[in-house]
């Protein structure tokens, strides 16, 4: 196969398996975790356009430094995040909660505002009802919405991230303020999630650097603004992939260890309908940067779009199906708002799993 030294190359993984027994040779394992792919697609890229698009057994890929790299971080497990007394494992779907203590978030705002301690028991409740980490935000991130004081946001947030904390639950600061991260960090949180990847506030990556923290890295068209303006895409599964590999690659350069980077696509963010469906369908493409993948689709707009217009309220079953095509190729934390329903889900999937890993093979 003639793959020009100029081409950009990607392995996307494809034809997924329920499980690798009797197959040796013929599966590979995805990011050391419970999904199994016996093919990728092979692109190459040249002036922004795709020149190659091929379907390859794994056991035929070509010997190419370069894709050879690229197999390696898919196929090599991720290391689990210890996020203060507690360790999520990243070799198994796991479910990130959404807590918001905002007035004005699309699908909760207002619900858990100017009462830490009640706020704080939500997210107890969660971790109860099976999220492995609870995610605070104290500033809507939804298009149109008003930007907020970091004072306001630290009030919001310290006095149920400081709870929660003392629970002994995994709490995340959904933020893009370097102050708000320092406090929140302070309180007890142990996990940064910021939808700008530490571009809206010039000291975030310092911040980031010197907690020595695990970080989200979110995909948007515009950081430094709103997250939302812009997004005009020529392929957009390849641009957001290329644009979290440079932005993973500055983090590290800067002091971050890889190991405790994550990648969000940034599903709704200056994306369009189709742009959000593609996304996902490629979501495997993103674990070639060798990290692990948020998947943040939960009540999102695409759900109501594709479902007769349904309030946000009322995103329940697109919800779950968006999970649940995330679990299937590979992202390791959901981040969801109906936390009992998405753990349930996928604790079937789970269970599924499980079975086809000891099914008697014919002989």
């Amino acid at each position: 196969m003639n793959l020009p030294a100029s081409a950009r190359l990607y392995l996307r993984p494809t034809q997924f398996v329920d499980t690798p027994v009797g197959r040796d040779g013929e599966v590979v394992r995805l990011a050391g975790g419970l999904c199994w792919f016996a093919a990728y697609e092979l692109i190459a890229v040249e002036g922004g356009r795709r020149t190659l698009q091929r379907t390859i057994p794994v056991a035929d890929l070509p010997d190419d430094a370069r894709l050879q790299a690229i197999a390696a971080r898919l196929s090599a497990p991720r290391v689990p995040l210890k996020l203060g007394e507690r360790v999520v494992r990243l070799d198994q779907p796991q479910v990130m909660g959404i807590l918001n203590v905002t007035p004005d978030s699309f699908s909760d705002g207002g619900r858990h505002v100017g009462d830490p301690a009640a706020a704080a028991q939500v997210g107890v409740d969660m971790t109860v009802a099976g999220a492995a980490i609870v995610d605070v935000g104290g500033e809507s991130t939804r298009p149109g919405a008003a930007a907020v004081w970091e004072g306001d946001e630290i009030e919001r947030t310290v006095p149920v991230i400081e709870r929660l904390a003392r629970s002994g639950a995994a709490v995340s600061i959904d933020t893009r303020k370097a102050a708000v991260m320092e406090a929140a960090l302070g309180a007890g949180a142990q996990l940064i999630n910021d939808v700008s990847a530490l571009l809206y506030d010039d000291r975030a990556l310092e911040v980031a650097v010197a907690a020595g923290c695990p970080v989200v890295l979110m995909h948007s068209p515009d950081p430094a603004k709103t997250g939302h303006e812009g997004g005009n895409y020529g392929d957009v599964l390849i641009e957001v992939h290329d644009w979290l590999e440079r932005r993973v690659d500055e983090v590290v350069a800067r002091g971050v260890d890889r190991a405790r980077v994550l990648i969000d696509p940034g599903i709704g963010f200056g994306k369009s309908l189709a742009d959000n469906l593609a996304l996902l369908n490629g979501l495997a493409l993103f674990h070639g940067i060798g990290c692990g993948v948020v998947l943040g689709a939960s009540r999102k707009r695409m759900i109501g779009a594709l479902s007769n217009e349904a309030p946000a309220e009322a995103r329940l079953g697109g919800s779950l199906a968006v999970a649940l095509k995330g679990a299937e190729l590979g992202a390791q934390l959901i981040r969801v708002h109906d936390v009992f329903e998405t753990a349930q889900a996928l604790r079937i999937w789970r269970g599924m799993r499980d079975a086809a890993l000891v099914t008697r093979q014919v002989v």
